[in-house]
């Protein structure tokens, strides 16, 4: 082996390890949601407080990836697509960062939801959770296996988890207004679901990640957005329309 085929297998190496290591990063969080909808069910306190501590893991794994990334630019000055390789890790990883923090944050939720009367719509916050469950993983499995196909395929069927969610929002704002004392829980549902469906957004993120390192190109075709539940606010007063 010569010295330049020595380098070139190191940086193989290397690289292949950061995937592995995104890919565990990608897992963890996908398990801390699962855990989050499963002390919401549960409406257990204590359990949802450790999945709220287990976020510092993420994070911490985030920190070194980062840090694996910027050595990896320092000791091989990789070009081309070797470059987007490495800069589509460090993106991937922060994107799997905020997932982490968006399944910390229903965790957070189901605390104070717990201390109050079950109301039903809490049963849906499942399917909303598995729908990103699986495109998470999804987009971890192209990332992996440098799909970029597979990538957009992920990045299309995100209109799903957005239709879910509209359909989920107008079911809680429909409960809040039969019974004033739906409003609390409802809200928390609310704003548990909404972190939810960012995850599939980050998600998307991903792919588009994994579509431009394995092509060099960007995703350039503009995906439906089924996310309803929002409109343009007008601007404020004085203030110029961005």
């Amino acid at each position: 082996m010569t010295s330049k085929d020595h380098i070139i297998k190191s940086y193989d190496d290397e690289l292949e390890r950061l995937t592995g290591e995104l890919v565990r990063m990608g897992e963890l969080s996908v398990r801390q949601l699962e855990a989050a909808i499963d002390v919401v069910e549960r409406r257990d306190e204590r359990a949802a407080r450790r999945v709220v501590d287990n976020d510092d893991a993420i994070d911490q794994l985030e920190q070194e990836i980062s840090h694996d990334v910027v050595r990896l630019l320092a000791l091989r000055a990789p070009m081309a697509g070797d470059l987007r390789n490495v800069f589509a890790a460090l993106r991937i990883a922060a994107d799997i960062e905020r997932i982490g923090d968006y399944a910390a944050n229903v965790a957070k939720r189901a605390i104070p939801l717990s201390m109050l009367a079950p109301v039903a719509p809490a049963n849906g916050l499942a399917t909303l959770a598995a729908l990103a469950v699986d495109e998470v993983r999804e987009v971890l499995r192209a990332y992996r296996n440098r799909d970029a196909e597979h990538a957009r395929q992920v990045w299309e069927s995100d209109a799903r988890l957005d239709e879910a969610w509209t359909g989920y929002f107008r079911q809680l704002l429909t409960y809040m207004m039969e019974d004033p004392r739906n409003i609390t829980p409802c809200t928390h549902l609310l704003f548990m679901a909404k972190n939810i469906e960012r995850i599939g957004d980050h998600a998307t993120n991903i792919a588009e990640n994994v579509w431009f390192q394995v092509t060099g190109e960007q995703l350039d075709k503009q995906r439906n957005k089924r996310d309803l539940t929002s409109e343009p606010q007008p601007p404020m007063p004085g203030k110029p329309r961005t």
